[in-house]
């Protein structure tokens, strides 16, 4: 057996298959031998469309996705996938093609440090030596991916380690130093039953539930029951989303820069926060020092390094969300009711209403996909304004069926990653809420698209510009647009029907509303050229370092939150 043909076995003996790669010199042993796999290969155009699909089938499914690559230019194409697999807990396994060992040092043709590049973005880095190495190395490397808090690891395999005999083929051995390092952590008990006194006690109890959550089989289940029975209203993260009904009463929406009013100022006047599976990012708190001000704040996360690194918990438990909740779940069983704080949530403004007939505006847009949904639907989006958008105002039902790069902010991320969740699920709907500006940086995955007649909807929230980056310098620059028009664009219909994807453009409201519905039910790709208001902005929105009292319901519009003190 050569060392190609062990890799490949030894990635079907952990579940492999399905990968997303492209070939090139340093791999074409394990391509060669790839035909004689029960793996499917799926080519994509560029390195970059493979590990971003890779993660859409890991999001998508709780499953590693793998993909493939060349040395050098092929395996730096990775790792703004590898990174934003990292920032968003995702568990991929990118293996690259490297010079033939003799040749390493020496800048050979295509070689690259791909454990240099790779180390600050992924939870570990392997070079393999020597074939007879590969079942360990293979084993160790989906260990870590899944274990504890999920993430991308790196197998970098020299040309000359793909053409070696192996004469000998190991049993798997994870090292014991693995096992400790990423072993399921002991939840801390006395902490566990502190937390349990804090919420007796709390009369405003809030739960602030983010991608942890989404991440475990059954812990949505147990936070909506939890929640149900003592009354406390739940907000959530960007990666959060899908982990509690969007129409139940407790649910008050996303939380943060561009979270809901009520999501916002329940944060802002809580006395005890529950944070589950979150790590408190700069977009969720806004000014840190000002977070939750009132609020005994308990956060549990299975990731210790993510305590105290930004907001400092009155009781930071490190703990398997599941395991948590399930405990905390038979402490306190409707314990007492919180309807003076619901009341006083209620009181708070919602989300604007918006005039959908009026011109095409994006929220009306939005509001007319989430009707459209059914209970299986998996939204992908982009990166930007649109992103945004979707997360106010598309609501899908269960966990692991809003897909978007949150952490890094990833723009091209959202075609690839459709490609993987389709792939991964090829009877549910896929809709893809792209930009004009995130969709040009991988649009050559059309071809993905056709080649695999996936039925992918791809909705372009079509402004003419970079959304995000326009709608902050309006607000923060002076209205200086400087280089954030797209004066030139393709067009995006011919686009869509070169690659022979059928394609329309809408411009009105009414138009779009009686097409969408039918597009939504057919079996074959489709795109969908929105043209929506050019110079719309999202609100609400709390400006960069401020905290989330300072929310603008439109420009300038302030202090819509006020305190209870």
């Amino acid at each position: 057996m050569l060392g190609a043909e062990l890799l490949l076995k030894c990635l079907e003996e952990q579940g492999v298959d399905l990968v997303f790669g492209l070939p090139g010199g340093a791999v074409l042993p394990l391509y060669d031998v790839l035909r004689k796999s029960k793996i499917k290969h799926i080519l994509t155009k560029h390195e970059q469309g493979a590990v971003h699909a890779a993660d859409g089938y890991a999001r998508a499914t709780g499953k590693v996705g793998v993909c493939f690559s060349t040395s050098g230019p092929g395996a730096t194409n990775l790792v703004t996938g590898l990174a934003t697999a990292r920032m968003d807990s995702s568990p991929v396994i990118a293996i690259t093609g490297q010079a033939a060992s003799p040749f390493l040092g020496k800048d050979s043709f295509q070689e690259a440090d791909m454990i240099g590049l790779s180390l600050p973005v992924t939870k570990h880095s392997y070079q393999i030596r020597d074939a007879h190495d590969i079942p360990s190395i293979v084993a160790e490397a989906f260990f870590i991916a899944t274990q504890g808090r999920p993430g991308p690891v790196l197998i970098d395999i020299p040309k000359d380690v793909f053409t070696q005999k192996v004469t000998e083929i190991k049993k798997p051995v994870i090292r014991k130093s693995l096992l400790v390092k990423f072993k399921k952590p002991q939840m801390d008990m006395k902490l566990a039953n502190m937390a349990v006194e804090v919420l007796k006690k709390a009369k405003r109890p809030l739960i602030l539930a983010g991608g942890g959550v989404n991440q475990v089989a059954g812990a949505s289940e147990l936070l909506q029951e939890f929640a149900q029975k003592n009354e406390i209203p739940v907000v959530q993260t960007l990666m959060g989303k899908g982990i509690f009904p969007a129409k139940h009463p407790l649910f008050l929406g996303m939380v943060g820069m561009h979270g809901t009013f009520k999501a916002n100022w329940a944060v802002q006047n809580c006395d005890c926060l529950l944070a589950i599976g979150v790590r408190f990012d700069d977009r969720v708190t806004g000014s840190v020092e000002d977070f939750a001000p009132l609020a005994k704040v308990i956060h549990v996360d299975i990731d210790p390094s993510e305590h105290n690194k930004n907001r400092v918990a009155d009781i930071p438990l490190v703990a398997d969300c599941k395991d948590f909740l399930k405990f905390i779940s038979e402490k306190l069983w409707a314990s007492k009711g919180n309807k003076e704080w619901l009341r006083q949530i209620g009181l708070q403004s919602d989300l604007p209403k918006i005039d959908a007939g009026r011109s095409l505006e994006p929220e009306g847009v939005m509001e007319l996909v989430n009707s459209l949904l059914d209970e299986d639907t998996i939204v992908v989006t982009d990166v930007g304004q649109h992103q945004m958008w979707a997360a106010l105002y598309v609501h899908p039902s269960k966990p692991r069926s809003f897909i978007t790069s949150g952490g890094l902010g990833t723009m091209g991320f959202g075609l690839p990653a459709a490609i993987g969740a389709q792939m991964a699920y090829p009877e549910k709907r896929v809709i893809l809420i792209t930009g004009d500006g995130s969709l040009q940086m991988n649009l050559q995955e059309f071809a993905v698209v056709k080649q695999w007649n996936l039925p992918i909807k791809i909705l372009l929230i079509n402004n003419g510009s970079l959304g995000m980056v326009r709608q902050w310098q309006e607000l923060f620059f002076q209205k200086n647009y400087a280089e954030s028009i797209l004066e030139v664009g393709p067009d995006w219909i011919k686009l869509a029907e070169a690659y022979g994807i059928k394609a329309k453009t809408f411009d009105g409201f009414k138009e779009l509303e009686d097409a969408l519905g039918s597009t939504f039910n057919d079996r074959e790709p489709c795109f969908l050229d929105i043209k929506v208001n050019p110079m719309a902005n999202v609100f609400p929105m709390v400006p960069a370092g401020c905290s989330l009292d300072q929310i603008w319901g439109s420009w300038k519009n302030e202090a819509h939150a006020s305190s209870i003190g």
